[in-house]
């Protein structure tokens, strides 16, 4: 195991690849790593080729896999692609800077995949509009929109009755 894998071992995060026994753990690291042949993983974990062929074949190591992919990828990608990511706010491409600028919002949970800077002003001018309309009717309905040229509001997107 190179000295990068012990230390994930050593977090204490929980999931499929935490769940594995020792061996199997090592032979995902191994597979990862893909410096050795399915037989000298099999042979380094003290197993039977057929042993590791079952084993990635089984859902839960096909997991384990996956999350120690993602482990690895954080711990030694992340902050050089963050890094990029605020390099690359200063580009000429005004384009190229609001796909950046997207990208680090969707990163930090301050954006969702399908929200983007236009849907969410609809959205917020939407919001304003029916905060308007409901001062509008509550001042109409207390008697504060005194005028003698009065529009009535109907409302026939409501509730209807069976009948």
């Amino acid at each position: 195991m190179k000295k990068d894998s012990k230390k994930l071992d050593k977090i204490g995060q929980l999931g499929p690849f935490f769940e594995l026994d020792k061996r199997r753990q090592k032979a995902v690291i191994l597979l990862f790593e893909d410096e050795l042949t399915d037989e000298e993983i099999a042979k380094n974990v003290q197993r039977r080729r057929s042993t590791l062929d079952n084993w990635k074949n089984d859902d839960k190591f096909k997991a384990a896999q996956e999350q120690y992919k993602k482990l690895v990828v954080k711990k030694d990608f992340e902050s050089k692609a963050l890094r990029e990511l605020v390099n690359l706010l200063n580009a000429k491409s005004e384009m190229v800077r609001l796909q950046t600028a997207i990208t680090i919002l969707k990163m930090s949970g301050m954006m969702s995949d399908n929200s983007t800077p236009e849907l969410d002003k609809a959205k917020a001018r939407k919001a304003n509009a029916e905060a308007d309309i409901a001062r509008w009717r509550a001042d109409e309905l207390t008697g504060k929109n005194k005028s003698d040229d009065s529009t009535v509001l109907v409302d026939d997107i409501g509730d209807v009755e069976d009948e």
